[in-house]
């Protein structure tokens, strides 16, 4: 079956971190959270994957090229994001029967997505805490009844996970009229669907919704959770190397290094002397760190440097970003409280008692350097030395 992924946006709410990149290649351990999201696809049986592109395209058509694991690849743009519906409608000419539609930048599991391609019409749905903050889904005997869009008073706590098989017939319905949040939205044709067809509820095992720098660092953590013990890179036989870790090929660690997992070591890192890496923590390609740092549940992102006598806790660093010796990151508040941190210009909660500082691609602090909780630093911000830095950047 054909599958359509959006992956068009660039995701306003994890900025400082799509400043360069589009919000579905970020890393969720060895792999973009999009080749995630297509992995599900061709394990649950698409015949082809369909690509909804837009913000800096580019990267996701080198990284996926022109066929992914033996399954066609075809790319289609949205020029202007304008909805989800907006977003399957650009690929409708492509389409030529049922169809599955997923989000680029949704974690799911892949025994509830095969169930969604085998039981379509078919919407997936997940049970949250909070389910007004998510579109809705009534289910009555197995069968989808009603999806409502964030409301005051949910009906259900069954959030849309963003996944749904679609009937042939629904590449006539994608041309719907804009929501009050002024974009076409694709419940507005599940609406249509529902009306017109037994769907079913597939209730997922495992969503995530990676949209804020948080939920990539629960990404991690969620996957990291199950991987397993592979040393291929070079160990010195002086450091400790505890639990799930896995070093790739052409990484390197030092003596004196402790690692302790589950911890995900990219090729072309290297790590130490003297240095503790402790889970869930992702270390990117090319990655230096450097003697005496301590890197706590924290994504690294490739070609960066934490130079020594640094800590970095509950942190996402990006690209390319160089922390001076002696940087230091708070990512705990004394009173107890979640930390909020900056999301489009609003101060929100990140749910997080530990949660340290999001820094763009290309940062680079002084040495000595001081970083509160919940910091967001953009892209090519410097620091002084012996700054504390209390607020964005």
């Amino acid at each position: 079956m054909q599958t359509v992924i959006l992956a068009a946006g660039e995701g306003t709410r994890m900025r400082p971190l799509t400043a360069k990149t589009p919000k579905p290649m970020l890393p969720v351990v060895d792999r973009p959270v999009l080749a995630h999201v297509a992995d599900v696809a061709v394990d649950g049986g698409a015949s082809e994957l369909i690509f909804v592109v837009g913000y800096h395209a580019e990267s996701i058509q080198s990284h996926f090229g022109e066929s992914y694991r033996g399954v066609p690849v075809t790319y289609v743009e949205q020029p202007k994001q304008d909805g989800t519906a907006d977003a399957v409608r650009a690929a409708e000419s492509h389409l030529d029967g049922s169809f599955v539609v997923l989000n680029g930048d949704n974690l799911y599991d892949a025994t509830s997505v095969q169930a969604l391609f085998e039981n379509g019409p078919a919407l997936g749905t997940y049970e949250v805490s909070t389910p007004s903050n998510y579109g809705v889904v009534s289910v009555t005997d197995g069968s989808v009844t009603d999806i409502v869009e964030k409301p005051a008073d949910p009906p259900t706590d069954l959030a849309n996970a963003g996944a749904y098989a679609f009937p042939a017939k629904a590449r006539e319905w994608l041309d719907v009229p804009r929501s009050e949040r002024g974009e076409h939205e694709i419940t507005d044709v599940v609406t249509k669907v529902i009306d017109a067809y037994d769907v079913s509820a597939v209730e997922l095992d495992r969503w995530l919704d990676v949209g804020r720098p948080w939920e990539l660092l629960e990404a991690n953590e969620t996957v990291l959770a199950s991987i397993e013990r592979d040393i291929r890179g070079t160990v010195s036989d002086d450091a400790d190397l505890r639990g799930p870790v896995v070093i790739e090929a052409g990484a390197t660690v030092e003596p004196g290094v402790v690692i302790d997992g589950p911890v995900y070591v990219r090729s072309g890192a290297e790590i130490g002397p003297n240095a503790y890496v402790r889970g869930a923590s992702m270390i990117g390609a090319d990655v230096h760190i450097g003697n005496a740092v301590e890197i706590k549940n924290s994504v690294v992102r490739a070609d960066t440097n934490v130079a020594h006598l640094s800590y970095v806790g509950d942190s996402v660093l990006g690209k390319s970003v160089n922390f001076g010796a002696g940087t230091k990151v708070a990512n705990l508040r004394h009173d107890g409280e979640t930390i909020r941190a900056t999301v489009n210009g609003d101060r929100v909660s990140t749910g997080r008692r530990k949660f340290g500082v999001v820094a763009g691609d290309d940062v680079k602090t002084g040495i000595n350097t001081s970083i509160d909780p919940g910091v967001m630093l953009s892209t090519g911000i410097i620091t002084d030395p012996a700054e504390r830095v209390s607020r964005d950047r």
